[in-house]
């Protein structure tokens, strides 16, 4: 147990955050995103949403700020926003005090960002399109 930390933060999560270094990108999907046929690394964490996932590794990763934008979201197939749009902007913005860019991807793109990813976490989200993706920046 460590003092200070989201239980979400598992182990294994923890060291992939640590591995990552500075323009690495860490995507956060949904149960239903093809996780490992997209991600050379996966750390599933099924009992999660997305939206408490994204504010606790949020808590410990710094975003980038030479990519821009240094973070995306699935956009769905008709082209209108996730239910996790906002949820994800406002993570965003509370994690690093200030409005963070996002990009919206339609699916088959964002399976190409994920494939490119350092790690893809699967989580227990049942929202359609709760998938989005963060670029590692530096302290």
């Amino acid at each position: 147990m460590l003092k200070g930390v989201d239980p979400l933060l598992t182990p294994e999560l923890l060291a992939v955050l640590a591995e990552m270094g500075h323009g690495d990108r860490l995507v956060v999907a949904d149960r239903n995103f093809p996780a490992h046929s997209c991600g050379a690394r996966v750390v599933d964490l099924p009992g999660a949403d997305g939206d408490a996932v994204l504010r606790a590794v949020l808590g410990v990763l710094p975003v980038d700020t030479f990519q821009d934008p240094p973070a995306w979201h699935m956009r769905p197939d008709d082209g209108s926003r996730a239910p996790s749009w906002e949820p994800v902007r406002e993570a965003l913005r509370v994690a690093e005090g200030r409005d963070v860019a996002v990009g919206e991807v339609p699916r088959p793109e964002f399976y190409d960002l994920a494939r490119a990813a350092y790690c893809v976490v699967r989580t227990g989200d049942s929202r359609p399109y709760a998938c989005f993706a963060v670029a590692k920046g530096v302290l």
